[in-house]
């Protein structure tokens, strides 16, 4: 791939983002201010945050599913946060879990 390819990718990027921003700040408030707008804008994040989570510890090789050391540390996470912890707490959990299985040889 050639420098001018890889700027102009970028600098198309960067337009892209700063026009879905603008647009994003160019809707009217009253439209906002919608019960069922704000229930949406409520939980989208929180929809795409767990799709993207899913697709990081479960992703495999085509269209298999992989049990590894990230899904142990995601299972220790979950348990974390049953037990109320807080959420760094949470994060250095699955973190160490996941090392810790990977240190040990148990996943990959």
């Amino acid at each position: 791939m050639s420098s001018t390819t890889v700027w102009a990718a970028v600098l198309l990027a960067s337009l892209g983002s700063y026009l879905t921003k603008l647009a994003g700040q160019s809707v009217p408030q009253g439209l906002l201010s919608r019960g069922w707008v704000a229930r949406v804008a409520g939980l989208v994040p929180v929809a795409l945050l767990s799709a993207l989570v899913v697709v990081q510890t479960f992703a495999g090789a085509g269209a298999h599913l992989v049990l590894d050391a990230r899904s142990g540390g995601l299972a220790a996470g979950v348990a974390a946060l049953l037990l109320r912890a807080p959420f760094i707490v949470v994060v250095a959990v699955a973190a160490a879990t996941a090392a810790l299985l990977r240190a040990s040889g148990l996943a990959a």
